[in-house]
């Protein structure tokens, strides 16, 4: 009976502890929404970005990809509230399913990214010496250029093409990745929790994967939402070079590329796919100076 009495203490402990640290992250959240308000419209922009994503059926009826040659080029409407293209396509049905398709990007982009920068900035900071100076010069390799002409570099060699340029992009974005994670090991690597670990015969894979990367996740996550705005006008400049999308794909990129040329008449055709790149940048960088302040203490009361 005494047994299960301390069972069960331990257990409403253990539950009120949860519960604490619950109300502790949220009244920090708010807290970082209170410090920068404007930034809490990034949460807007982004929920709103995230919707038509994933739902852009809701928000137009009609077919992006439909051709309607007698209907080119038509100023904004009522029946085409962005108007049409050169190709008598619907502006606004191909900006909502280009939301899908950015997002798309950016998933892939940043799964890419990030998995090699944690494998290379792991192996790195972990192992130290003639290892890590041999993966931390070949990370300034890729450093030493612009990530906008490591990709079309790597594009180049991979060729035209939607996949092809998550692709490039993915793989001329990781360095950064690398590097944090490898300043985030060095930083954790002889603290105390750590050296107990050891010396209770921790295999070095548990002490990395269990102890010492989930103390690397925050600086991450702040950094892949400051990233995302910026990957999502990397490969968006890539289509306006032609080594992306090929028509009649939805790309926002694209879509200000086909549209340059009727600038001074037909100014809608690039100025609505450019408007809606510009407020998923914009929304991903104040949407990661909040996921910044809100899971760095240090940041609170500045």
């Amino acid at each position: 009976m005494n047994q299960n009495f301390i069972i069960r203490l331990d257990h409403n402990k253990n539950t009120s502890n949860h519960s604490r640290w619950r109300r502790f992250k949220y009244s920090r959240f708010v807290e970082a929404i209170n410090k920068n308000p404007f930034a809490s419209i990034g949460i807007i922009i982004i929920f709103v970005f995230l919707l038509i994503s994933l739902f852009p059926f809701l928000f137009t009826d009609n077919d992006p990809i439909k051709l309607e040659i007698r209907s080119r080029l038509l100023p904004p409407s009522a029946e085409h509230p962005f108007g049409t293209d050169m190709m008598g396509m619907d502006i606004y049905a191909r900006v909502i399913y280009g939301a899908q398709l950015t997002l798309r990007n950016i998933f892939v982009v940043m799964g890419i990214a990030v998995g090699i920068g944690l494998i290379i900035g792991s192996v790195a900071g972990f192992f130290g010496h003639i290892i890590e100076e041999v993966l931390m010069r070949f990370t300034d390799i890729f450093l030493a250029f612009p990530s906008l002409i490591l990709a079309i570099a790597v594009n180049a060699v991979l060729g035209r093409g939607f996949l092809q340029t998550m692709l490039a992009v993915g793989f001329s974005w990781w360095p950064g990745y690398a590097r944090t994670i490898r300043g985030q090991i060095l930083s954790v690597k002889y603290d105390d929790f750590i050296v107990a670990a050891n010396s209770m015969g921790a295999s070095e894979f548990r002490v990395l994967t269990k102890h010492i990367l989930p103390n690397c996740f925050v600086p991450v996550l702040v950094r892949i939402t400051l990233d995302s705005g910026f990957v999502a006008l990397t490969t968006a400049s890539l289509s306006f070079l032609g080594m992306g999308a090929e028509l009649p794909a939805p790309e926002w990129g694209r879509m200000v590329a086909d549209g340059r040329n009727f600038l001074l008449n037909e100014w809608w055709v690039s100025t609505f796919p450019g408007l809606a790149l510009f407020l998923v940048v914009v929304g991903f960088n104040l949407f990661g100076e909040i996921i910044r302040d809100w899971l760095d203490p240090s940041r609170i009361g500045r």
